[in-house]
C-alpha cells in the first residue's frame, strides 16, 4: 500500500526553479512507461535548469539542476520511484547550494496515485 499520493510527473509537465528558469529532462524519461504518450519521470532522471535570473549581491548564481527525493512507498518503473508533483525536490546552483524547491505546473493531467 502506498503511503505516497500526487499526479505521476511526465514529460508534459512544466517544471521551473523558484526564480522562473525552466527545469527539464537531461532524458526524455523512462520510455517504457507512458502517459498520453509521453515518458513517465523517475528519481533516477537527471534535470537541469535554464533561464534561472538569481543573484546574490548582484552576482548570478543561477540554479542549475534538480534533485529529488521521492518517498518509499508508492508508484515504482523496474523498482525506481516515479515523481509525483508532491514528491520533495530541491534546485541546486552549479556550486550544490541549495535554493529551494522546484514550481510544479499546477494544471496536472495523467494519472493521480492515491
Amino acid at each position: 500500500m502506498s503511503t505516497s499520493s500526487g499526479t505521476i510527473v511526465s514529460a508534459a509537465v512544466a517544471l521551473h526553479c523558484p526564480h522562473g528558469g525552466r527545469a527539464t529532462a537531461a532524458a526524455s524519461g523512462h520510455a517504457a512507461v507512458r502517459l498520453d504518450g509521453l515518458p513517465v519521470h523517475t528519481v533516477s532522471d537527471a534535470f537541469v535548469v535554464t533561464g534561472c535570473p538569481h543573484t546574490v549581491g548582484g552576482v548570478p548564481h543561477p540554479c542549475s539542476t534538480v534533485r529529488w527525493s521521492p518517498g518509499k512507498d508508492g508508484v515504482r518503473v523496474d523498482g525506481v520511484p516515479v515523481l509525483l508533483h508532491t514528491s520533495t525536490a530541491q534546485c541546486f546552483s552549479a556550486a550544490l547550494v541549495p535554493q529551494g524547491p522546484p514550481v510544479v505546473n499546477a494544471d496536472l493531467r495523467g494519472v493521480t496515485c492515491r
